[in-house]
């Protein structure tokens, strides 16, 4: 029997929010892709899933924090020469009535959700203009586009809707320079950070009627990757019309 051929790929990708849910399937699957990567979240050297190879470092830190935004990027480009692909997989979601919200909440939310890709990206974009080419790829959420009535998510909105528009900005700001910035907007998704929720009523809320997969946004990270062409898209991957769930 002919041994399986050995994937030969020399892109360099950074993920953060690696530890679990989407990032950890996506850093998953940039491996079995050849990929190299640079994984962080706060304790992913903990990490049951993802142990340091030749082809992945791992790297602790708050994203938060132009220290570990600064750390992370100076391993991937120390350790593999470069950067082709950031991304921004890092995010919280703190359901609360707007009325209840704390400045602890907004300020927690601010720092992860949006500061969490802001300085990262400076860094990653600095080495991609160094090579005169590369992508970012940001997480947000369908809920940007059509809030629902009984889900109060006016924290997790005014931070995750800065995303989509943050792409568009970097992607007419950087297209002269071989970079590309894209979002990737799911609905609700089959993650741990859902384990204890009732599926059956988090189904409804997607047009398919069922949870979205991790897999199904690798794909539309690993189409992107490959549509050279697309730049400053918002992908959903919600099955559908998001308009139509109703909670």
């Amino acid at each position: 029997m002919n041994a399986k051929p050995k994937i030969i790929n020399e892109r360099v990708a950074i993920v953060t929010g690696a530890s679990s849910g989407i990032g950890l399937g996506i850093t998953q699957a940039l491996l079995e892709r050849g990929y190299r990567v640079v994984a962080n979240s706060r304790k992913i050297s903990r990490s049951k899933d993802l142990k340091t190879s030749a082809s992945l470092i791992l790297v602790d830190g708050d994203i938060a924090t132009t220290e570990a935004a600064a750390t992370v990027a100076d391993v991937a480009v120390k350790q593999f020469g470069r950067i082709d692909l950031l991304v921004n997989s890092a995010g919280i979601y703190i359901s609360r009535p707007f009325t209840k919200c704390t400045p602890e909440d907004f300020d927690t939310m601010i720092a992860t959700n949006v500061r969490g890709y802001f300085f990262i990206t400076q860094q990653a974009i600095a080495q991609m203009l160094k090579q005169k080419s590369g992508h970012v790829v940001s997480i947000s959420t369908v809920l940007t586009d059509q809030p629902l009535a009984g889900s109060p998510a006016t924290l997790p909105v005014i931070t995750k809707s800065t995303i989509p528009a943050f792409s568009r900005a970097l992607a007419m700001e950087f297209v002269a320079d071989g970079i590309r910035a894209n979002t990737i907007s799911p609905g609700v998704v089959d993650t741990p950070m859902h384990a204890k929720d009732d599926h059956e009523q988090l189904k409804s809320l997607n047009p398919a009627r069922r949870l979205v997969r991790v897999s199904e946004i690798v794909d539309a990270l690993l189409y992107l990757e490959s549509a050279l062409m697309v730049n400053g898209e918002n992908i959903r991957v919600d099955g559908g019309a998001h308009a139509g769930a109703k909670w």
